[in-house]
């Protein structure tokens, strides 16, 4: 009874630290209670799946990276992180953690233990964005017309109202 007490009091302890760490809800400390209880509600939702995160890839390593993660999210972190062919079926989650909290700021010794709750915080952060691009752009995105630019963005030029495609960066024409 007594360790299964300590046991919830410990998960609540943590909870809250990654949202006071990972929220930074101190900052916040003198916003008026209009703008502070939709806050609370974010920070609620980006604390829990922050501990969704950490704690099933501390205590179940081995299940797939499903279970967590959208698919979208998992080959965009693999590809980016590892800079090569992704491998035929989905991560196990221990790995994915790790991948996201590099992400993250992690260096990912082999020695070291789980990425802490504050680095995979930050790695999901950046996370969203990336599995964002993937589904915009990545092997899976619906087709663009090829008319239309460079991922479906027009450009407006300085001299009139005629928009162009854009143009990728790298070396001038003339180079």
């Amino acid at each position: 009874m007594i360790n299964q007490h300590y046991c919830t009091r410990l998960m609540v302890a943590v909870f809250f630290r990654v949202r006071k760490s990972g929220c930074r809800v101190a900052q916040r400390r003198f916003e008026p209670v209009d703008r502070l209880l939709p806050c609370w509600a974010v920070d609620r939702l980006v604390t829990w799946r922050t501990w969704s995160v950490c704690r099933p890839g501390r205590s179940c390593p081995e299940i797939r990276c499903e279970a967590v993660f959208e698919p979208g999210e998992g080959q965009s972190v693999d590809q980016v992180v590892r800079r090569e062919q992704p491998p035929k079926g989905p991560p196990k989650l221990q790995e994915l953690v790790r991948m996201v909290a590099q992400l993250g700021g992690s260096v990912n010794r082999k020695r070291d233990d789980a990425p802490g709750p504050q680095t995979v915080g930050l790695g999901l952060q950046r996370l969203h964005d990336i599995a964002l691009c993937w589904q915009v752009i990545g092997p899976g995105a619906p087709a663009k017309d090829a008319t239309a630019g460079v991922g479906g963005v027009l450009v407006y030029n300085n001299e009139g109202d005629r928009p162009r495609a854009a143009r990728r960066a790298g070396p001038p024409a003339g180079a």
